[in-house]
């Protein structure tokens, strides 16, 4: 058995290298290839039918992109400890995949064609989603399905001013713009990715660096199909036509259509139009041979789009009465709920979508798991369709891919506008689309900007959104762009081009193009044309909601985030979680904190403003070093009688010593303090050898009138002092009293026995004298 593979290789630019083979695995498939950059290897198949299923009437294309656990080296977290349906991120990829390769196969080409991608090797550092085009495409040319071109997609992201094709995972922290570019050898076909704001010259340089590379692995793979021997495609059976009838549909129902497309009327009502001429057309025709009839719909959708299309390309004049670069009515509110954190009502034309916010805590982040990492993500964008957007009925099923791919596109743009990893929240954007006619997407963008500055996030910019569509006319060259798109000229246009932003730049672009490539003139008429619609929808944003709440609303949860020095961690948590554990207890909070380099984050959340506050000055008083010469409210915690024991800081104590409570001389600390009551302290100092806190309420205490402080004596004064001291209470201290062991009632030490058995009563010293309380060497209890 021969499973020698046939292989090609190529450098993407910096001495990497990518390796394409083919030959060695899954042969039964019609086209079976892997891709390899370092240790990253995909597998990707193509199989298609070789007949169309009867009466089929479009193309089923399926693509599918799937990471296996097993490529790292993992075992999957799920109960069944086995992959099961497609994450979002592999949703993602099989998108773009998909929209590239789509617009690629002959419009009579019905058989149903599957294309797997499967991760089976997993490099921490490469990129799959950047190679799994790549894949996809080599299995397609390697094999005989009837695909007209060869393409490929590149990463292409801007690091340190430079423009990098398929950046390793860890440089990519390092970008400021980053795109998925897919094209043939001469056109651009899709484009997805975000930017911090860049300018539409640098992103036309992004495509222009990405479209270099990509004819480079268009070549690779042209040399594996040599290689292979390939010689052409399959031949395959074309759909049943009939001219004859095609020509009575046009002469019947062209002038018709093209009255109700220039009438400028609603969607349901042109939409009803439509179909009213639809049915006479089919009673005009009377009754037809069973394989001519599913023809009439057809043709007649294909006459209502050319009859469209040619109106726009030589009247100018669009579906709804606008001009080609003027944007729909616009309607924005926002509070329009009042349980929710944030929402906001955005309505452009017939289009409309209800966006909330919540804010959460840390422990509401997202896990985003995938073969080669797991990350949490504090910001979530949800995106809902219902059929009632429509008109339709429909069951209610979860997310589909297009749900999955508009939601991620206005995720990416608002995150650039996000407040960075120091914003304590969670935050979770929903947006429900009420009514669609046309970028709903772009509407979740503009209602969730303005949501999340109602919620009091605070975004420095407002970002917008604008979708634009193509029209173009392969017989004469002629084309057109236009703005803010209905659904209608999406449907029937060439291409879905999205572009969202700030005043100051581009955030993020969606491009799909629907016909064989788009040229760069195109691009630049396309993207300026968009920068307008963006600046006249975000202005309208700004005259609704200038800036951010200056904090969330009253029933919004409150959080505050403290950075603290590393070492300060363990005092804030305390012996097995003490301190933590009393801070939450008594002022109501939940507190996370989380060791991030050389430092501590500190997450505070709480329902109550007051109890946050709080919390908030203990953990800062806990970290925080005391400074000789300032005043702090303590809390006595015991009394002892040589002084009381104060807390002046949250876990720091110090004696309050009796000497230094009152100016007045105190014989007792009964009555003069109580545990629990607040005074007031001043820190005067340390001790340098013990390290006690000395402190002092009296300093903060007015004299008395008449007060006179006494002189400081010298040291050797204070000997000569207490050698008189001691002659007035009885004379030489040394004679007077007796032999030292007499004193103490022992006798004779060599009577006293070893040292060791005197361990417990030591005989009359407590009889003769009773205990003094002794003044502790230390700081705290």
């Amino acid at each position: 058995m021969n499973l020698t593979p046939i292989s090609v290789k190529f450098d993407i630019g910096d001495g990497r290298m990518v390796t394409i083979e083919t030959g060695k695995l899954a042969r039964q498939a019609d086209g079976a290839v892997t891709v390899r950059l370092g240790n990253a290897i995909l597998l990707a198949t193509v199989v298609a039918n070789k007949e169309p299923k009867p009466g089929q009437s479009f193309f089923p294309l399926t693509v599918d992109y799937q990471e296996k656990f097993a490529s790292a080296g993992r075992i999957p977290g799920s109960f069944f400890k086995r992959e099961g349906r497609l994450s979002d991120s592999e949703v993602l990829i099989s998108r773009l995949i998909d929209r590239a390769l789509r617009p690629l196969f002959p419009d009579n080409y019905l058989c149903e064609v599957q294309v797997l991608v499967t991760l089976i090797s997993s490099d921490l550092e490469v990129m799959p989603d950047a190679l799994a085009c790549l894949a996809a495409s080599a299995a397609l040319a390697v094999s005989d399905v009837p695909i007209q071109e060869i393409i490929s997609e590149v990463r292409v992201a801007r690091i340190n001013g430079q423009y990098v094709i398929n950046p390793n995972r860890s440089d990519l922290a390092n970008a400021d713009m980053d795109f998925i570019i897919g094209a043939t050898e001469k056109n651009i076909m899709m484009v997805e990715g975000e930017s911090k704001e860049c300018q539409e010259e640098d992103l036309i340089a992004a495509i222009e660096a990405a479209h270099a590379a990509i004819r480079i692995q268009v070549k690779a793979q042209e040399e594996l199909r040599d290689l292979k021997g390939v010689k052409g495609k399959r031949e395959y059976t074309l759909p049943h036509q009939n001219e004859e009838l095609k020509a009575k549909v046009i002469a019947f129902a062209k002038d018709k259509i093209y009255q109700v497309a220039k009438s400028a009327s609603a969607k349901h009502d042109r939409s009803d139009a439509f179909k009213k001429i639809g049915e006479e057309l089919k009673e005009h025709l009377g009754e037809l041979p069973e394989e001519d009839a599913p023809l009439v719909g057809e043709y007649f959708h294909d006459l209502e789009k050319e009859v469209i299309r040619n109106m726009i390309l030589d009247e100018s004049i669009r579906l709804d009465g606008r001009s080609l670069d003027q944007v729909r009515p616009l309607a924005m509110e926002t509070d329009i709920l009042p349980s929710p954190h944030g929402s906001a009502l955005f309505t452009r034309g017939e289009t409309q979508s209800l966006t909330t916010v919540t804010l959460g805590t840390p422990e509401d982040e997202l896990l985003i798991e995938s073969a080669a990492v797991s990350n949490y993500t504090k910001f979530i964008l949800h995106y809902n369709f219902p059929p009632f957007s429509t008109g339709e009925v429909k069951m209610m099923r979860g997310p589909g891919r297009r749900e999955v791919g508009h939601g991620n596109l206005a995720m990416r743009s608002l995150k650039q506008m996000m407040p960075g990893s120091e914003y304590p929240y969670t935050v979770r954007v929903v947006s429900d689309i009420l009514e669609s006619n046309g970028s709903s997407s772009m509407a979740t963008v503009c209602a969730g900007s303005l949501a999340l500055m109602d919620a009091g996030v605070p975004l420095p910019k407002h970002v917008s959104g604008v979708a634009m569509g193509l029209i173009s006319r392969a017989s004469d060259g002629k084309w057109a762009v236009l703005t803010d798109i209905l659904g209608d000229e999406d449907h029937l246009g060439d291409m879905d081009f999205k572009v969202t932003g700030t005043r100051d730049g581009i955030v993020g672009i969606q491009m799909d193009i629907k016909v064989d490539g788009l040229s760069m003139d195109v691009m630049r008429s396309a993207l300026a044309q968009a920068q307008k619609g963006r600046l006249h929808i975000i202005e309208a944003m700004y005259a609704a909601v200038p800036t951010a709440r200056p904090e969330p609303k009253p029933h919004a949860p409150r959080m505050e985030k403290i950075i603290i020095d590393r070492e300060f961690i363990g005092a804030v948590i305390g012996p097995g979680g003490k301190i933590i554990q009393e801070i939450q207890r008594e002022t109501g909070t939940t507190i996370n904190i989380e060791e991030v380099g050389e430092t501590g984050e500190v997450s505070i959340f709480s329902a109550q403003k007051e109890g946050l506050d709080k919390a908030v000055k203990w953990v800062k008083g806990i970290v925080a070093v005391p400074e000789v010469g300032e005043v702090y409210e303590s809390v006595v915690k015991s009394i002892m009688p040589y002084g009381a024991f104060v807390e002046f800081m949250p876990g720091k104590q110090g004696l309050l010593h009796i000497s230094e409570v009152s100016w007045k001389r105190l014989e007792t600390m009964e009555g003069v303090l109580s545990e629990g009551e607040v005074v007031k302290v001043k820190l005067t100092g340390t001790d340098p050898k013990t390290g006690k806190f000395k402190l002092s309420r009296k300093v903060l205490i007015p004299k008395p009138e008449g007060y006179v402080e006494r002189p400081e004596r010298e040291e050797g004064d204070r000997r000569e002092h207490r050698g008189d001291r001691d002659r007035d209470r009885g004379g030489d201290r040394g004679r007077d009293r007796g032999p030292r062991d007499d004193r103490r009632g022992g006798g004779d030490r060599r009577d006293r026995g070893p040292r060791d058995d005197r361990g417990g009563d030591r005989g009359p010293r407590f009889q003769d004298r009773p205990e003094k309380p002794q003044e502790p060497t230390f700081d705290e209890e």
